[in-house]
C-alpha cells in the first residue's frame, strides 16, 4: 500500500497515447444510463408479480422456496443490482477498446473433457443461463446493434473493436447482469430462477433502449444516413477474446496488470472511476491531500489503530464526523501537519461521504445512527487496505452494515427500564469491532454470521407473531364481509316493505346469522347463497305481498308451505336454538293468517287491472304468545364461525335513507385522496416500513397484511404488535398528509454508495 502512496502526479505532463473519449460517446454513455435504468426498473416490477404468480403455481415446495427467495432477494438486491449494472456498463465506455466482458469459466467452446471436472456445477449453469440471454439479445436486435456498432466504431476508428467489446453489446449487458447477480444471497436453484425472468422479461424491454441509443448518434451526426448495418466487420471472438491493437489475440492465462500500478494489484475501476469524479472540475487541492510531510499508508494504519482504541465508549447520539476525527491524527511536532498520498486521501473523502450519508438517513433512527457512526474508523481501515471494498457488494463489512441497517430500520427506542435485545446485539458487534478488530477481516465475517443468526431467530418469532395476526385479522374480516352481505341482502328485500315487528326480529336475528353462516362455508360466487338470497325474498314476499293480483292468494297458498319448511331447514342448519326455532316459526305463520285475512276484505281484482299498491299488512298483535326461548336463543357454535359476529345488522326502519342522506353528506366533507396518493396505497407491499405520527410521536411499523376481503392495511410494530390498520383511501390520505412516510429499506451502504455516485456526476455537470 505505501507504494500507492508515493507516486507522484506532474500536473503538466500526460500519460503516452492517452485515449480520450469522443463527446458523442460521452453522450451515449449518460443517456443510455438513464435508459437503462428505466429499463431496469420496469423490469424488477415486473419480475416481483412473475415470481409471486410462480410460487402460487409452484409445484412442489422446492420449487416455490426457489421463488420466494429469489423475490426476497430481488428487493433487497435491486438498488445494488442496478447500481452494478450501470456502473460495469460504464466501465465498457471508459476503457474502450481495453474492456474485455468477465465470464466465468471461459467459453462453453473451450471447455474439455479434463478441465470440466474442475468446473463448478453451479458456475457452469450459471454461465450456460448466461450464454442463452446473450444468444436470445444478439439475435433479437441483431440490427440494430450492428447499426450501433458501426456508429461506434466510426467514430473511434483507430481502435480494433470486436463486437463484445461494444459497450452496449449483448455481451457487455449480460455481463453486467452476471456480475449483479453474484452477490445474491440465494441457491445456484433461486440464482438460475432470476436468470431465466432476466432471459424472459428483459429482451422484450431492450427494443426502445437500442432505438434510442442509435437516435443519440444520430441526432449527433454520427452516420444519420445508415439504413443498413455493413456487412462483415469484427465478430465475436472465441471466449470471448478480443484481438489486441495490433490484431494478436491475447494469450489466454495473461491478464494486463492495471494502468500505474504494480502487478496489477490497485485500486479496482470502480474506485478508479469514484476517484476520477471526485477529482473533475477542481480548482484547487481539495480533501486531506496536502503539502508538507507525507503520512504512508502504514504508519496512518497505525494511528487508526490508536484513535480507535481511545473511541469513546459512553451514550448520546452525538457522532463525531470522520473528517474531524482525523484532524488530531494528522498533527505532526511543533504545529507541523501530516499530508496523506493521494489514493488513501480519495479513500478517506470516500468513506466520509459514505457514513455522512448514512448519518444524514432519515430512515435511521438517531440512536442507531450514533451506533453505526462508531464504525468509521474500522470501516475506513478496510477501505484503505482493500480497495475492493467499494465495488463488491458480498464484502462482509459492507453487508455487516447492510445487515445492522436493515435490522435498525422498524427500531424505536423502548420505555427506561425495558430489555432492548436488537439494541444490546448491535452495540455488542460495534463493541467487538472497536476492541479486537486490526487488520483481519475474518473477524466482520464472525460478526455478520453471528449477528444473522441473531436476527434469524429474532425474525421466525416475529413471523409466527404476524401470522396470528394475519390469521385473526382475516377470520374477522371474512366475519365482517359476511354480515356485511347479510345485512345488504336483509336491507334489500325489506326496504319500503311493512314488516311485522315478530317477523323482522326473525329476520335480523336468526336468518341473517344463516346468510352469515352460508357466506362463510360456501362463499358469495355459490348456488346456495344464491338460494338463501331467493328464499330472503319469498319469505319477505310472504308477510308482504305486493303487489297484489288476482293471483296472490293462490302463489300464496303454494310458497307459505315452502317457505316455512325451508326457514325450519336453514335455522337447524345452523344449529339455532330449537324453542327459539318453534317460536321463530310460530311467528311467521301469525303474520301469514293476518295476511289470508287482508286478502279476503282485499276486493278482487282482474289480471289485467291495475294492481293495488297499498296493500297493508296490520301491525302483528302487540303480546305475541309467551316464548321464553325466543327472548334469549342460544345458539351453539359451529366450526366455521370462530366468532360471533362482530357488526350485528342493524334493523331496518324507515330511517334507513335519512341515514344514508347523512352519511353521504359526512363523505362530501370529508378529505379526498388524489390518484397519485391512491398510487402510493397501492404501491405499499407487505414488509415496507412506514413512520406514522401518534400521540405527537414517531412510531415506525411494516406492513405486516393487506385483508383483501376489507380492503384493510394492517400495521405492526417491531415486535410483531398491531399499531394501527387502514382502509385504502384512509391511508392515502394519511400519506397525502405527511401522517405517514414511507421508509426506505434498501441496503443503505448501496444506497449511500449510489447517492455519492449521483452527486459526483451531478456536480460535475454544474
Amino acid at each position: 500500500m505505501a507504494h500507492d502512496n508515493k507516486v507522484v502526479r506532474l500536473a503538466g505532463q500526460k500519460p503516452v497515447s492517452r485515449f480520450s473519449l469522443p463527446v458523442e460517446l460521452v453522450r451515449l454513455r449518460d443517456t443510455s444510463g438513464q435508459s437503462l435504468k428505466a429499463v431496469l426498473a420496469s423490469f424488477f416490477e415486473q419480475a416481483d408479480d412473475s415470481l409471486f404468480a410462480l410460487a402460487d403455481r409452484a409445484g412442489s415446495n422446492q420449487d416455490q422456496t426457489a421463488y420466494f427467495d429469489a423475490m426476497r432477494e430481488l428487493r433487497l438486491r435491486r438498488k445494488a443490482m442496478t447500481v452494478s449494472v450501470l456502473q460495469y456498463v460504464s466501465q465498457a465506455f471508459n476503457e474502450l477498446g481495453k474492456f474485455k466482458p468477465a465470464r466465468s469459466g471461459g467459453s462453453l467452446e473451450e471447455v474439455d473433457q479434463d478441465s470440466l471436472s474442475l468446473v463448478d456445477h453451479s458456475d457452469l449453469e450459471q454461465q450456460v443461463a448466461i450464454d442463452n440471454l446473450t444468444n436470445r439479445l444478439r439475435n433479437r436486435y441483431q440490427e440494430p446493434v450492428r447499426m450501433l456498432a458501426a456508429r461506434i466504431r466510426h467514430l473511434v476508428p483507430q481502435l480494433d473493436l470486436s463486437d463484445d467489446q461494444m459497450p452496449l453489446s449483448p455481451e457487455v449487458i449480460c455481463g453486467a447482469i452476471s456480475d449483479a447477480c453474484t452477490d445474491l444471497d440465494i441457491d445456484i436453484r433461486a440464482k438460475l430462477v432470476v436468470l431465466k425472468l432476466f432471459e424472459r422479461l428483459l429482451v422484450d424491454k431492450l427494443s426502445d433502449f437500442y432505438q434510442e441509443c442509435n437516435k443519440t448518434l444520430i441526432a449527433a451526426g454520427v452516420l444519420p444516413d445508415m439504413k443498413r448495418a455493413p456487412v462483415g466487420g469484427a465478430q465475436v471472438a472465441p471466449g470471448r477474446s478480443a484481438p489486441k491493437a495490433g490484431g494478436s489475440p491475447a494469450p489466454a492465462q495473461e491478464a494486463p496488470a492495471a494502468e500505474g500500478t504494480a502487478n496489477g494489484h490497485g485500486p479496482s475501476p470502480t474506485f478508479s472511476e469514484l476517484s476520477a469524479l471526485l477529482h473533475q472540475g477542481e480548482t484547487s487541492s481539495a480533501g486531506m491531500a496536502q503539502t508538507g510531510a507525507v503520512l504512508d499508508t502504514d504508519r496512518l494504519m497505525a494511528r487508526l489503530n490508536e484513535l480507535q482504541g481511545a473511541a469513546p465508549q459512553g451514550e448520546g447520539d452525538n457522532v463525531v464526523p470522520l473528517r474531524q476525527q482525523l484532524q488530531p491524527l494528522l498533527q505532526g511536532p511543533e504545529g507541523k501537519r501530516f499530508s496523506v498520498g493521494q489514493v488513501d486521501s480519495d479513500v478517506i473523502n470516500l468513506v466520509s461521504m459514505l457514513f455522512d450519508f448514512i448519518l444524514e438517513d432519515r430512515q435511521l433512527h438517531p440512536v442507531m445512527k450514533a451506533l453505526i457512526g462508531r464504525l468509521q474508523i474500522p470501516v475506513l481501515k478496510v477501505a484503505l487496505s482493500d480497495k475492493n471494498f467499494f465495488n463488491r457488494g458480498g464484502h462482509p463489512v459492507r453487508k455487516l452494515l447492510n445487515e445492522l441497517a436493515l435490522a435498525a430500520i422498524g427500531w424505536s427506542e423502548k420505555r427506561a427500564g425495558m430489555r432492548d435485545p436488537l439494541r444490546e446485539k448491535i452495540e455488542e458487534v460495534v463493541g467487538r469491532v472497536l476492541t479486537e478488530y486490526t487488520d483481519q477481516v475474518g473477524l466482520f465475517e464472525e460478526l455478520l454470521k453471528d449477528f444473522g443468526h441473531f436476527m434469524d431467530l429474532d425474525r421466525r418469532r416475529r413471523e409466527l407473531v404476524e401470522q396470528r395476526l394475519r390469521d385473526a385479522e382475516e377470520g374477522r374480516a371474512r366475519q365482517e364481509r359476511a354480515s356485511q352481505a347479510a345485512t345488504d341482502v336483509i336491507r334489500e328485500h325489506t326496504a319500503g316493505r311493512d314488516i311485522p315487528e315478530p317477523v323482522l326480529q326473525v329476520l335480523n336475528e336468526p336468518w341473517t346469522r344463516y346468510l352469515q353462516w352460508v357466506v362463510l362455508r360456501e362463499g358469495e360466487e355459490s348456488e346456495r347463497w344464491l338460494q338463501a338470497k331467493a328464499i330472503s325474498e319469498r319469505l319477505v314476499w310472504s308477510v308482504d305481498p305486493r303487489p297484489v293480483s288476482s293471483d296472490t292468494r293462490a302463489e300464496l297458498l303454494r310458497m307459505i308451505p315452502e317457505v316455512v319448511e325451508e326457514l325450519r331447514k336453514a335455522l337447524q342448519e345452523i344449529s339455532w336454538d330449537p324453542f327459539a326455532t318453534d317460536a321463530a316459526i310460530r311467528d311467521l305463520e301469525l303474520a301469514h293468517v293476518d295476511v289470508f285475512q287482508k286478502l279476503v276484505t282485499a276486493p278482487v281484482v282482474e289480471d289485467k287491472a291495475p294492481t293495488i299498491e297499498n296493500f297493508e299488512v296490520p301491525e302483528a298483535p302487540a303480546e305475541p304468545a309467551e316464548t321464553p326461548e325466543q327472548s334469549e336463543p342460544a345458539p351453539e357454535v359451529i366450526d366455521e364461525v370462530t366468532e360471533p359476529a362482530s357488526v350485528k345488522p342493524a334493523e331496518i326502519s324507515a330511517g334507513v335513507e335519512t341515514a344514508a342522506v347523512a352519511e353521504e353528506s359526512a363523505e362530501i366533507q370529508s378529505p379526498v385522496a388524489s390518484a397519485e396518493w391512491l398510487a402510493k396505497a397501492d404501491g405499499l407491499r407487505v414488509g415496507s416500513w412506514v413512520e406514522m405520527a401518534r400521540d405527537e410521536t414517531r412510531v415506525r411499523c411494516k406492513l405486516a397484511a393487506f385483508i383483501k376481503a376489507t380492503g384493510k392495511y394492517i400495521f405492526v410494530n417491531r415486535s410483531g404488535a398491531k399499531v394501527a390498520e387502514y382502509h385504502r383511501d384512509d391511508l392515502a390520505i394519511a400519506l397525502q398528509e405527511q401522517a405517514i412516510t414511507m421508509l426506505d429499506d434498501g441496503l443503505i451502504f448501496d444506497r449511500a454508495l449510489e447517492s455519492i455516485i449521483d452527486n459526483l456526476r451531478h456536480n460535475r455537470k454544474d
